[in-house]
């Protein structure tokens, strides 16, 4: 039973009643937690009496005194957040120097860096630096050349961080990287002439390397061609010296000379392939036998 009981209190104490206090310690300022990258401003009738941006545990009554006590009912406690944020600007409307509609998109970093004037200079400085950053980039950046727009955007960026920074530092939200991600054509008219324009510089482009391979391809073949037919002409010229020195040679025997003559004048005979042969009876006119056809006469 006993331990029933101190259960119940070390329950109640644990996880009702010091929970219960410490709540209204933290109201009543006793002590506060300040977290990284955060900021803490207590505001008493109408003015700030404590600022905290070191992170840790504070206390306060050590430097308020018992004023503390009295910012939850006369006063109010404002945490701030110090991390750094990121916004994306898309498409920010402006026009070259030679009339083309560009959108031109802005990315940048923002943070605080002063929290009473972040709080009591400016009611929206967030949504002020953003208009700032959109009317820099339009009044900074249009009438420039569309090279450069598309070419150097580090310049352009640093204009436009230059343009707004003096202005932010006044509110306590300060600008900080700046860099131009996109630049694109605004004009949907513009995109697809450009588009068109780029196709058929690419069918020119394909069309002049096709007709320069075949014209290289025609001059290779011409030149083999051309080597071909010289040696096939030397060639030509060269045989019938080779066969006259042969049959010169072979002339200067009339035995095989003989023999040679006989056995091509067979070999025509038995290649031709209307080979006739007509025989005459013995005794028969020759003139009155050959037939009009012709053909080769042989005795019977």
């Amino acid at each position: 039973m006993n331990f029933l009981i101190a259960f119940a209190i070390a329950f109640f104490g644990s996880f009702v009643a010091m929970p219960f206090f410490l709540f209204w310690v933290r109201v009543f300022s006793i002590y506060v937690i300040v977290r990284e990258r955060e900021c803490v401003v207590f505001e008493l009738f109408g003015k700030v009496r404590l600022t905290i941006n070191e992170p840790g545990i504070h206390f306060p009554w050590l430097t308020m005194g018992p004023f503390a006590a009295l910012v939850p009912l006369f006063g109010r406690k404002r945490t701030i957040d110090l991390r750094l944020d990121q916004v994306y600007l898309r498409s920010q409307p402006v026009n070259s120097e030679e009339g083309a509609p560009m959108g031109i998109g802005v990315w940048c970093e923002m943070f605080v860096s002063d929290p009473i004037a972040y709080l009591y200079k400016n009611t929206d400085p967030v949504g002020s630096l953003r208009a700032n950053v959109s009317n820099a980039t339009v009044r900074c950046l249009s009438n420039m050349k569309l090279s450069d727009m598309l070419e150097n955007r580090h310049p352009m960026s640093q204009v436009v961080r230059e343009e707004v920074s003096a202005k932010s530092r006044q509110w306590g939200y300060m600008l900080g990287s700046t860099y131009i991600r996109k630049v694109h054509f605004r004009d949907v008219g513009m995109i697809q002439q450009i588009e068109q324009k780029v196709v058929n510089r690419l069918r020119q482009v394909t069309a002049a390397i096709q007709q320069d391979g075949a014209n290289r391809v025609n001059v290779i073949r011409s030149t083999a061609e051309r080597s071909a037919a010289v040696e096939f002409a030397r060639a030509a010229a060269t045989r019938p010296q080779i066969v006259g020195a042969a049959l010169a040679e072979i002339s200067k025997d009339p035995v095989i000379s003989g023999a040679l003559f006989e056995l091509l004048e067979t070999q025509n005979l038995l290649q031709s392939s209307r080979l006739e042969v007509n025989i005459v009876p013995k005794g028969t006119q020759l003139i009155a036998a050959v037939p009009s056809s012709g053909g080769i006469l042989g005795p019977q």
